[in-house]
């Protein structure tokens, strides 16, 4: 991790929340009220359990709008995008239904989280042009690539078959 890649190219954002005696209410999206006017297409949710690790994964034609909905995330991302100043820098913050963050990701970034709770519900907002870019159409790297050299939490993670 070389640079902030948060503060540069990924934009976080924490929204306000109603909590009562009964528990809390937050909006995860908008469309008059956040900075930036996608249109998107669909959302995906992941379920997980401790020590899991997905990805690092991503494409270079989808926006991600990202938060974790329960539980405790350590959430990565890296700039696969080889032109840039950043190419295989990474950067990781806490997501957790506490801190309620959302990441804004642009096309060219992958992202992976391992999961420090016991159980964690990680919801994907997608924006993309055409058809959606499945696996086909998506970039891997490897969780401990060397060269990339993300410093995980954990050193022996479960993972897919895809991601090991």
């Amino acid at each position: 991790m070389n640079k902030d890649i948060f503060s540069e190219e990924i934009k976080v954002f924490t929204p306000d929340v109603f909590t009562d005696y009964r528990g809390e209410l937050w909006t995860t999206w908008k469309k008059d009220e956040f900075p930036f006017k996608w249109d998107f297409n669909h959302d995906k949710v992941s379920t997980s359990r401790k020590n899991v690790i997905r990805g690092i994964h991503g494409d270079f034609k989808s926006w991600k709008l990202v938060t974790c909905l329960y539980g405790e995330l350590y959430f990565v991302v890296v700039d696969n995008r080889k032109d840039s100043v950043t190419y295989l820098e990474w950067d990781y913050t806490i997501l957790s239904d506490k801190n309620r963050k959302m990441i804004l990701l642009p096309p060219g970034f992958g992202n992976s989280f391992c999961v420090l709770s016991n159980y964690s519900i990680f919801m994907y907002k997608w924006c993309y042009k055409g058809k959606y870019p499945d696996v086909k159409d998506q970039f891997t790297l490897k969780w401990n690539d060397p060269t990339i050299g993300i410093h995980w939490p954990i050193n022996n993670p479960i993972l897919s078959e895809r991601d090991k």
